[in-house]
This record gives C-alpha cells, structure tokens and sequence, in this order.
C-alpha cells in the first residue's frame, strides 16, 4: 500500500511539472467548431501513461524477490510491451503538437501493434489467418478511444472501470499478469481525472493519452483472452465499442468521411445539443459498462445467449436514445 501512494504521489508531481512545461511551450487544446469544450485547456495530460509505465518497470527491476532467469524473461516481456507503448505514444504526442500524415501514424500504430501482438504471444499461438483480424481489431480499438475522448472525465473513469474488472479478475478468477501492471496505470488514470473530472478542466489527455491508455488495456485484454481462450472479455469494451461501430455506419450512410472530426457521438449529442454536464456523462457511461463487465465476470461463456441478449437490449437502448434525441433537435 505504500508503494501505490509513493507512485500515486509521484505521478501528481509529474503532472504538475508537466502543466509547466506545457505551459512554457504552449502545448494547448483550442476549441473549434467540432470541440465539445469552449476554453483553451492544456493539452497532452495523457503523458502520465508513460510515466506510469517507467514507475511499473522500476519496481521490476529494484523491488524484485528473485534474480532467476524466469524473472529477468518476465522483465524482458515487460519491456517489449514498453517498447510499443513509448512509441504509439510518442507519435501520438507529437500529432498532439503538429497535424501528422494518417500514413505516418499508421506505419508507427502498425508496428507498436507488432510489439503488443509479441509481447502477448499472439504470433506463437494463434493462427496464421487471425493475425491480420488482430491488427484491425487492435489498431480500430486504439482510434475508438481516440474517438471517445472528447468530454471530461469520459475515458478517465471509463478506463478505471475497465481496468477495475481485470483487476478482479486477475485477483479472483484466473492470474493472467502481474497486479502491479494492472494497478499502476489505474493509479495513472486515478491522478488524471483529479485534474481533468471538473468543469473546468486542468488538463485533457490529446491523443498521447487516449492511444496510451487503450494500448495498455488492450495489451491486458490480450493477455487475459489467450490465458483463458474466452473472447467474452472483450465486452469489457461494449459502451465504447457500440457507440463507435453505429456512429461509424451512420456517418458511411450519410456518405461522410469518417475520418474526420464530427459531433455524431451519443455523448457528443448529450454534451453539445441537450447540454448535459460533461461529468455527469462520464459517469453513466462508465456505470454502464460497469454492468456489463459485472455480468461477463458472473457468467460463464457457455452461457453466450446472455451476452447476446445483453448486446441486443444495448444496441436497441443506444438507437431508441439516439433517435430521439435527434428527432427532438431536428437533426
């Protein structure tokens, strides 16, 4: 326990060093007309992602019990998974500076996947025709939470719930990691909100900490559903999941380019046009997938009737909301 509140401590006083340097070099975030927000707020608070990971990786190589070669392979995984997360991050950081070509972030995404796809062992156990569905289902995930993060709070509670689950299933069910790889960026995730779960907020992730995030939970959700050969776990990502894939096929139907900046988003409707506080959205979107992740743990997934069944009632709840809201303001 002391540990956590030494690196939970740490990673405050990272933050605010960070707002200086932000502030020095005027790393910001301007509204426009796509923004959910109306005041110049400092941009890429996401770092402490990263920095997290250092922190992890520090306790591996001066907390450890043991010095046999397991534990230094143990390390070297680690430190593989750290290799792909620095680099989607760094890339992402400097898109968070400067407007990047899509071609030049999709060679760095494809190879900090490369990494991440290693580091769970996918090339060794999985088919060879699956690959490729894992680079698409990955690299499309990473965006999603991209896509997601545009009001406060929304990711940072969403990812301590998401996080929150793996954490008990590693604890309760069947150990697929270390704790501390779960705990640290729970931590990380912890200290953000403090400076971005306001009205008014110190701080937004940018793409640095969105992309470094949905990496690292990725990486666990990877872990987890080669352990146990379950892909009901990826429900973990419904909430996030659902509104993207729908907002995707209602922007293809209405012959958009989906690559660019929009406002179609339920919480964006909620946000923008019924003018519901940003925190209050945040919240019911991760209480909503709190369910969700309640009931995978629950249930066995020889009962896959209940996840249909689940993913049915949320994608007719999402529609009946999403109709109305936009039949109401005529859009």
């Amino acid at each position: 326990m002391i540990l956590y509140l030494v690196v939970a401590v740490l990673l405050f006083i990272s933050m605010l060093l960070y707002f200086k340097v932000a502030n020095k070099f005027n790393i910001i975030d301007k509204p426009n007309e796509r923004s959910s927000h109306t005041e110049i707020t400092l941009r890429g608070g996401g770092v402490i992602f990263p920095l997290a990971f250092l922190f992890f990786l520090a306790t591996k190589l001066f907390l450890k019990n043991d010095e046999t070669s397991s534990e230094i392979y143990y390390l070297n995984d680690f430190l593989i998974f750290g290799a792909g997360l620095f680099l989607i991050c760094g890339i992402s950081f400097v898109d968070d500076l400067m407007d990047l070509s899509s071609k030049i972030r999709l060679i760095f995404h494809f190879v900090s996947v490369s990494l991440l796809l290693y580091f769970i062992n996918a090339f060794q156990i999985a088919p060879f025709w699956l690959i490729p569905v894992f680079y698409i289902l990955i690299i499309g995930i990473l965006n999603a939470f991209n896509f997601m993060d545009g009001i406060n709070g929304i990711t940072g509670f969403y990812s301590l719930v998401v996080l929150g689950a793996l954490l008990y299933v590693n604890e309760f069910q069947i150990n697929f990691t270390d704790n501390n790889f779960i705990i640290f960026p729970i931590l990380a995730s912890a200290v953000f909100l403090f400076f971005n779960f306001r009205k008014g907020a110190k701080c937004f992730m940018g793409d640095v900490g969105s992309l470094g995030i949905a990496f690292w939970i990725v990486a666990l959700l990877g872990l987890l559903i080669i352990k146990t050969g379950d892909f009901k776990y990826i429900l973990f990502l419904a909430v996030y999941g659902l509104d993207v894939i729908i907002t995707i096929l209602e922007r293809l139907k209405m012959k958009e380019n989906i690559f660019k900046p929009h406002r179609r988003h339920l919480y964006q409707l909620f946000a923008n046009e019924k003018k519901i506080d940003h925190r209050m959205i945040s919240v019911i979107y991760a209480l909503i997938q709190t369910l969700i992740c309640f009931v995978v743990i629950k249930t066995s997934s020889a009962n896959y009737w209940i996840f249909i069944v689940l993913m049915i009632i949320a994608f007719i709840f999402y529609l009946f909301l999403k109709t109305a809201i936009k039949k109401n303001l005529k859009l």
